[in-house]
Formats: C-alpha cells, sequence, structure tokens
C-alpha cells in the first residue's frame, strides 16, 4: 500500500501537457477574467454535456448559492435539511434567510418530502433540499408541495454533476440548481461553481449579480458581488470535461468493489444504486450499527487511521448542531438525521485509488467484524454456562 495518507478524496487533474497550451493562449491574451473566450466556451459545454438550458459559472458554489437566493428575491424563511455541508446553510444566514430544519429519510439521507409540509408557515418562501452524496431528491414530490404553496425550489447540488434521473439531468428540477466545483468534487475547477437556470432572462440577472450588477460601462442594476469564474479555471474546466466519463467509469469500478466487499458483514449498510438513476459515484459512505457490527463508527474512524487510510464522517455533526444554528426551534426533533450522522464514515473514493488500498479496507472491515462476533460468541457461551 502506498505510504502517503490515503484521504477520503483526491483532485482528479487534466494532463499538464494539454493544459500547457490553454495557459500560453491565455497569457498571450492577457485576458484573465471578465467573460473571457474560455469562460464563454466553458459555459456551452457544460450545457451542452449535462443536458441543460443555462450555466452560469461562479468562482465557487456558495457564492453561486448566495447569488441564487438574492435573484429569486428568497427572504424570510427557507425549508431546509440538517445533513449536508455547512455552507448550504451559512449562505440562508448570509442573506438574512432563517433556516427551518426538516429531518431527513432514512434510505438515501436527503430532505424528507413528508417532514416539509407541517414545517410551513406564512413567512416560508422556499425549499432547499440537497441531493446528499449525489443521490436525487424526491423531486416530485418536493415541487408538488412547492406548488401548492406557491414556494421556490432551490436545489443544493453541489455533489451531483453529470447525475441524471429517467435520462434527463437532475439540475433540470426546481427554479435552480447550485453545482460545486471544488476540488474534492467528481468535476473540479480547482475552485469553481455555477447555477443552472432555464431561461435566458435569468441567466441575464443572475450575470448582473455575479458581477457588482453592471450592465454596461455606465449602468449598475443591482447591487451584486464579484463572483466571477477566471479564465484560467474556465480552461481548466473544459480539459476536466474531455476527460469526465473515464472518471466516472473508475469511481464506479471502486464502488462495486466496495459493494461486493461489504456485503456479507452485518452491521455494515451502504447505499444502493436508485432506479433510472444515472449515478456519478461522488461518495461512498457506510453506515455502522455498533449494535450489530461489535464496534462504532468511531472506532472504525480510528482504526482506518492505524493503516494510514483517512475516512471522513461526513456529515457530523449536524449543522443544527453548530453554535450559530442549535438555538434554533426547529434544531430540536431530528432523530433520523442524528442517528444517521453518528453512524456515517465515507471511505476513500477516487479515480486513481489503488485496488489494493480498497482490499485493505475491506480486508480490515471484515476482521473487526470477525473479531466482534467471536467476542459476542464468547459473551453469550459464557452467560449460559452460568445458568
Amino acid at each position: 500500500m502506498e505510504k502517503r495518507k490515503i484521504l477520503v478524496t483526491r483532485p482528479q487533474l487534466p494532463p499538464l501537457n494539454e493544459f500547457i497550451p490553454l495557459l500560453a493562449d491565455i497569457w498571450e491574451s492577457r485576458w484573465l477574467t471578465n467573460n473571457g473566450k474560455y469562460h464563454q466556451e466553458f459555459e456551452k459545454a457544460l450545457a451542452a454535456y449535462l443536458g441543460v438550458p443555462y450555466v452560469c459559472l461562479f468562482a465557487n458554489g456558495t457564492l453561486a448559492l448566495m447569488a441564487a437566493l438574492q435573484c429569486l428575491h428568497i427572504k424570510g424563511e427557507v425549508i431546509t435539511t440538517p445533513y449536508s455541508f455547512v455552507a448550504s446553510t451559512h449562505a440562508l444566514w448570509w442573506n438574512g434567510i432563517k433556516p427551518v430544519f426538516v429531518d431527513i429519510e432514512p434510505d438515501f439521507c436527503n430532505l424528507n418530502p413528508k417532514q416539509i409540509e407541517a414545517a410551513i408557515t406564512p413567512e416560508t418562501t422556499a425549499i432547499l433540499p440537497v441531493h446528499v452524496y449525489g443521490n436525487p431528491c424526491e423531486v416530485e414530490q418536493i415541487q408538488n408541495l412547492a406548488d401548492i404553496y406557491g414556494l421556490k425550489v432551490i436545489y443544493d447540488a453541489a455533489h451531483a454533476f453529470g447525475v441524471r434521473k429517467k435520462g434527463s439531468s437532475i439540475l433540470n428540477f426546481g427554479d435552480l440548481s447550485i453545482v460545486s466545483f471544488h476540488a474534492t468534487k467528481v468535476f473540479n475547477t480547482i475552485e469553481g461553481g455555477a447555477i443552472i437556470c432555464h431561461d435566458k432572462k435569468t441567466k441575464r440577472r443572475i450575470d448582473y449579480l455575479k458581477n457588482f450588477g453592471i450592465a454596461d460601462e455606465t449602468t449598475v442594476v443591482a447591487p451584486g458581488i464579484n463572483a466571477k469564474m477566471n479564465e484560467l479555471q474556465a480552461a481548466y474546466g473544459l480539459l476536466q470535461l474531455k476527460y469526465f466519463d473515464t472518471v466516472i467509469d473508475a469511481r464506479q469500478h471502486i464502488t462495486k468493489k466496495y459493494r461486493e466487499g461489504l456485503k456479507h458483514i452485518s452491521g455494515i449498510r451502504f447505499l444502493e444504486e436508485m432506479e433510472m438513476v444515472d449515478h456519478n459515484y461522488a461518495y461512498f459512505p457506510i453506515f455502522i450499527d455498533e449494535m450489530e457490527f461489535g464496534s462504532s463508527r468511531d472506532d472504525v474512524f480510528e482504526a482506518l487511521k492505524t493503516q494510514n487510510i483517512y475516512g471522513r464522517r461526513y456529515f457530523y455533526p449536524l449543522i443544527s448542531e453548530f453554535p450559530t444554528y442549535r438555538s434554533l426551534p426547529s434544531a430540536k426533533n431530528l432523530d433520523i438525521a442524528h442517528k444517521i450522522s453518528r453512524q456515517v464514515i465515507c471511505l476513500p473514493l477516487y479515480p486513481d485509488l489503488p485496488d489494493e488500498v480498497v482490499d485493505t479496507i475491506l480486508s480490515l472491515l471484515d476482521d473487526m467484524f470477525q473479531m466482534n462476533s467471536k467476542k459476542i460468541s464468547i459473551k453469550i457461551l459464557r452467560q449460559s454456562q452460568r445458568k
């Protein structure tokens, strides 16, 4: 096994020899940002690849989410999940919006549509679900509720790049979808992100918002911010797109290997593939039932570290447990989310992860289970002998 630390993810990079000519072109033009050639080309290439109408590029996914809330004039309260990366809720807070947490469903860890209706108040203006680990939410049920109550739907699709449901991009659902191109994501531009929208008018407004609200040299139409993606990242992204299908194939291979190796181990649950969904294999979370497996999630986390393997307890703690949010009334009664967050650990998953590392992880988990089973059997035997 490699001597270096095995982290939960590792950035996929395009071939350097293919990137250098693009850098040379940018150096020659000296056009580094402000909707340059590569920025425009990358937006069009992404829209075509993903099968979406319009893409608006951003410096990162968090700025994209903050701008999306501004674009739709979201105020008051927004129903969202406690089980996500904290940026999902921070974007609400920075916009002066009150997050209202709703519990998740246990199968795929997404916002539970059955819990949403009870959380709607006269102050509710939108729903902000997250496609957790790239697994699509119950988009039809969520949209039905939004239509009944006149709410906007903005999807945090940070994990869902390239995911399709029934042949259509999952990014086409809701009023807007936000993707992240952070270095840890399946598709990265080092830093970066985008808003997916459905019409030209909305795209124009978003493009104003991400560039100080500037319409032309003498006209500022809105109090925008500076959230533009630069030319170097856009050129890098074009190269990444060229190799993305092979990235998915490699991630799928590792995912299948994990599933095959874990299916016989009691007390470890993993997520199966959804029906009629083309997955991107963004993460491989497992959920440890301490009573059945015999060791806790944190025991597994520490055991992996002895092999220089670093999983990630993703997502733990819940967003609702952080100081900024834990005093909110909705931070209570999130039983499923609390249970899941204390069981979850994401195992390493990236395209060039060696098979022997996966084998080491599977062997360690199997050894822990076998050892725990023996201890439990001996304990039961001793108890029976005492009787």
